[in-house]
């Protein structure tokens, strides 16, 4: 499926992008362009659904590690809802640069599945607590 067949759904702020049942080395390119251009749209927060895919491989994991840095560079917030492919996303630890939530609804209310670290605005990494030990230190 070319890139602009990928279609981005508005939640009032939030754009929500969904991802077909596989993204694999065949997919994933025009995965990534979809993802990096839904990404540039201006929206407070993208909603990546993943709700519908039942398989993704590391092919899948670098469209949306681009997306994340188009997102970031944008000051877009960047969500995912990834129920199925839960598992290759915590292997490869997306889930401490994006927050992964259960279903859509929860994405769009915001209430995370699998927990990610603190981040601000555009997805940067929170001031760490000078006062909590296990807060990493700034360099």
């Amino acid at each position: 499926m070319p890139a602009e067949d990928y279609k981005v759904q508005w939640a009032g702020q939030q754009a929500v992008i969904a991802t077909p049942i596989e993204i694999d080395v065949v997919n994933a390119g025009e995965i990534r362009q979809a993802l990096r251009s839904a990404a540039s749209l201006g929206a407070a927060v993208l909603v990546i659904d993943m709700s519908g895919t039942t398989f993704c491989d590391s092919a899948g994991v670098g469209a949306i590690i681009a997306a994340y840095r188009q997102a970031a560079a944008t000051g877009t917030q960047l969500r995912l809802v990834a129920p199925t492919v839960l598992r290759i996303l915590t292997l490869t630890g997306i889930h401490q640069l994006i927050p992964i939530y259960p279903t859509l609804e929860a994405a769009l209310t915001e209430t995370p599945a699998a927990e990610a670290s603190p981040r601000g605005p555009g997805g940067t990494p929170a001031s760490a607590d000078p006062a909590d030990p296990a807060a990493p230190a700034d360099t």
